[in-house]
């Protein structure tokens, strides 16, 4: 078993005492955390919240470490969206996904019924994130449609990533 807590503690030891790759790291974390086959072995999001702590803690700079968790972010998205479209149905047969066909039609009912707005908005719904913007490729949504969800969302998480830690630093000190 994975132990979560000293992933996050040895990763942040790491930030605080290498703040030239804060960025680059959070840019790993976001770009991981949004690839459809890879996301759901990343803690990232807990990782985000601790790194945005540390952002106030260590005086590392707001606006670069967000611009790489966004841009990250809408890279893992674009990669799972061209996998889904270059693979169509058979990327639902590959590992993990194959042992969730669940979580892959949640996605597809989510996507279904958003449209674009599933994009955007799936972002922020846990284990569905990674897989919407797959499915988004399988079924062949327009990419300028989909870039335009994918790097607006893409912003936003990002922030609420790592602003919920900043603030919760500067306002009480941890």
């Amino acid at each position: 078993m994975i132990d979560v807590q000293a992933i996050i503690a040895a990763t942040t030891a790491f930030v605080q005492n290498n703040h030239a790759l804060a960025a680059p790291i959070v840019f790993g974390l976001a770009f991981g955390e949004s690839l459809a086959l890879v996301s759901f072995f990343i803690p990232a999001t807990v990782l985000l919240l601790a790194i945005g702590a540390l952002i106030e803690a260590s005086g590392l700079h707001f606006f670069p470490i967000w611009l790489a968790a966004a841009t990250g972010a809408a890279l893992g998205d674009a990669i799972s969206y061209w996998f889904g479209f270059h693979y169509k149905e058979r990327a639902k047969t590959f590992w993990p996904l194959s042992k969730r066909p669940d979580l892959v039609a949640r996605a597809e009912d989510f996507f279904h019924r958003f449209g674009v707005w599933g994009v955007a908005i799936g972002r922020f719904f846990g284990p569905v994130r990674a897989v919407v913007p797959l499915v988004a490729g399988v079924l062949a949504m327009r990419q300028t449609h989909f870039q335009m969800a994918n790097v607006a969302s893409a912003a936003v998480w990002a922030f609420a990533m790592l602003a919920p830690g900043a603030a919760a630093f500067k306002l009480f000190g941890f």
